[in-house]
């Protein structure tokens, strides 16, 4: 996996437009679970990525340290040796002075390698170390990301629980609109008060009865009356009783 296919999927995903595809989304929660393992898995993938990035960079800063040291090394023996072979000249030992003057000859052209080694290795240790300056700044926004979409998961399932016993309720009351206990109620009441004034109907009716009787019993005592009088007129008697 290149450098650029990973800094590009970084990118991609840190700038993803996370509200659009929710909207989207035919089940925003699934939607968001599933963007959540990708995030997850592409994070995971890129720091094992970036982490290998930066081994290899690691590398190449020891060897440019090895290097510089080494140029280091070859020049303090260069001057060793230039130093011996002009100690050797002093004392007429010119054959022993030309022989270290060679060996110094060959530290410096050590030397030069060495340097030229780490200076062709300083432009890609500049451009490793943006690079990987970039994928860090990159996967940090794929996590402020994944963090967003925890939080915004999180936030959809308790609104789709609280959508979901709202529904609860309102399917509970339109049992209760379509069952209203008061109307059935209304209805014993109803049914009731029929009852009540059937017996009222009932009493009004042997009370009506009673007071016919007692009726009869004043038209009976009237009727002895006019008897009493028609036998007395009979026999000879007043017709009007006497006080």
């Amino acid at each position: 996996m290149s450098k650029q296919t990973i800094f590009g999927r970084i990118a991609q995903l840190a700038r993803a437009n996370i509200n659009s595809i929710i909207d989207s989304a035919e089940d925003p929660q699934k939607m968001l679970d599933q963007m959540v393992r990708d995030y997850t898995n592409n994070i995971a993938e890129a720091e094992s990525a970036i982490a290998e990035t930066i081994g290899n960079l690691r590398m190449l800063e020891q060897d440019h340290k090895e290097d510089v040291d080494a140029a280091r090394d070859w020049g303090t023996k260069a001057l060793a040796a230039s130093r011996r072979a002009d100690q050797m000249r002093s004392e007429g030992d010119t054959a022993g002075a030309d022989k270290f003057d060679n060996l110094a000859k060959v530290a410096l052209q050590r030397q030069i390698g060495s340097e030229n080694e780490a200076q062709a290795a300083e432009p890609q240790i500049a451009s490793q170390n943006q690079v990987v300056e970039q994928l860090k700044n990159g996967l940090n926004g794929m996590k402020e990301r994944l963090e967003q979409l925890k939080t915004k998961r999180n936030e959809l399932v308790a609104r789709q629980k609280t959508a979901q016993a709202q529904l609860k309720v309102h399917d509970a009351m339109k049992s209760i609109d379509i069952m209203d206990p008061t109307s059935e109620v209304s209805r014993f009441d109803e049914k009731i008060r029929r009852e009540e004034a059937k017996v009222l109907g009932h009493q009004e009716l042997a009370a009506s009865s009673l007071d016919a009787q007692f009726e009869e019993l004043e038209d009976l005592g009237e009727l002895t009356e006019v008897e009493a009088r028609l036998a007395a007129l009979k026999s000879g008697g007043n017709a009007s009783l006497e006080s």
